[in-house]
């Protein structure tokens, strides 16, 4: 309603001296705002999947029940952006949902990727829980199903009490979409046992770009220590090509003590390589494990992070980077108090201010100073007390008062050319 128009009600128009009144709204004219446009609200949320990722799908509904019309092109994109499933039955709408998308995508479009396909970013499976073979096998269909869906898949998290099978491992590795993989969390390994290079090392030649690794092995049986300690130790083949893991930043091994896989990491650099948590299987002799913690000290070997300098071995022939954490999670084979930090070639050396936050930097070189201080003057009141010492003995020793020095000053004798402290002075 304007607020320059007037309205004149006639309670009585057909009297002869009939009345007019003045309408007067009971409320304020509301104020006009402006709608936000999708990418500020496509930001919003975004800031608060970041945030409290928990607010994120109530945030959504609520959205959706205000705004109808911007919800398809806001909401649905970060609904599938981040998927997190704890059922087999919801994931297996899941993937009904994608490839039902998928089949009416039509082909004639710009975009080759089918939606919400392409909208999915992270996949997070591990919360479905272990029922039973007949589950696993459907789990594993579903995902060689679903992988092809996902060109833009960055993140997948699994229940390590599932198996990937080889075809699952292809379908995930064995496209062009495969350099967007970033971290890979979760995945069950059991090693084949043959020097055959097996499906894990061919699905990491696929993802260059991989920056998070974890591998959850079966352990060490105790009925297969005998065969283990007989088994002879594997050998990289002549065509053996080196792993292209440039980005590789964190990598956990669990419960794995000899594989091709670790046969592949010995040979392969690994110069991003900041984080390492292995099991570490020192009582096996025919164990990787050991060999891989040895060669991994040629980057570091400092686990705390009040020191995190780099200690580098100079018969390496790889640089040192950036700080290596070990982390010790030991299987009933292993050694529990083996650590590698307590290798003779990790020195524990101090921190530098180059090596601390920049906001903690003045702090720290004002400790210094104080500290620097402090030392100087403890070594030199050692040095005077130790002068001190030294004079009265000499002074007992002659048995006459003699010529006394004094720390901080000179005797005679040192004026003439004798060590001596300074300046000059007699006994009076």
């Amino acid at each position: 309603m304007s607020t320059t128009q007037s309205i004149l009600l006639r309670p009585r128009p057909y009297a002869q001296h009939s009345g007019s009144f003045f309408l007067v709204a009971l409320l304020p004219p509301p104020k006009y705002v402006p709608s936000l446009p999708a990418e500020i609200w496509s930001a919003i949320f975004e800031f608060v999947a970041i945030q409290q990722p928990g607010l994120l799908w109530p945030s959504l509904t609520t959205f959706c029940c205000v705004y109808q019309r911007p919800s398809k092109e806001v909401a649905l994109p970060l609904l599938y952006a981040r998927v997190a499933i704890s059922k087999i039955t919801s994931f297996e709408k899941f993937v009904a949902r994608l490839h039902f998308a998928d089949q009416r995508w039509d082909s004639i479009r710009r975009i080759p990727w089918s939606t919400p396909g392409r909208w999915v970013q992270a996949i997070d499976l591990s919360g479905i829980e272990y029922t039973g073979q007949s589950q696993a096998l459907l789990l594993d269909s579903l995902l060689v199903k679903l992988f092809p869906l996902v060109p833009f898949l960055a993140r997948f998290s699994l229940n390590p009490s599932f198996v990937l099978s080889r075809r699952a491992m292809e379908g995930l590795g064995q496209r062009p979409e495969a350099v967007n993989i970033r971290a890979l969390e979760g995945l069950s390994y059991i090693p084949s046992g043959s020097p055959v290079e097996d499906s894990l090392v061919q699905l990491l030649r696929y993802c260059p770009n991989l920056e998070e690794l974890e591998l959850i092995g079966r352990g060490l049986d105790p009925a297969e220590m005998d065969t283990s300690f007989q088994n002879p130790e594997l050998s990289a083949p002549d065509s053996f090509i080196p792993l292209a893991l440039p980005c590789l930043r964190t990598l956990t091994i669990i419960s794995v003590y000899s594989s091709t896989l670790f046969l592949s990491f010995l040979l392969s650099p690994l110069p991003s390589l900041q984080k390492l948590t292995i099991t570490p299987y020192d009582d096996v002799p025919t164990a990787l494990s050991s060999q891989f913690i040895c060669d991994t000290r040629r980057l570091l070997a400092i686990p705390t992070p009040l020191h995190p300098k780099i200690v580098a071995n100079p018969t390496s022939s790889i640089p040192a980077h950036r700080p290596l954490h070990i982390a010790d999670y030991s299987a009933p084979l292993a050694r529990e108090t083996s650590s590698i930090s307590a290798h003779p070639s990790c020195r524990k050396l101090p921190p530098t201010a180059d090596s601390l936050h920049p906001a903690a930097r003045p702090r720290f070189l004002a400790c210094a100073r104080e500290a620097a201080a402090a030392a100087a003057g403890i070594a030199r009141g050692a040095c005077e007390g130790r002068a001190l010492a030294e004079e009265r003995d000499g002074d007992e020793r002659a048995g006459c008062g003699g010529t006394r020095r004094t720390p901080g000053m000179e005797t005679a004798s040192s004026a003439k050319g004798s060590p001596g402290f300074g300046c000059r002075m007699e006994r009076v």
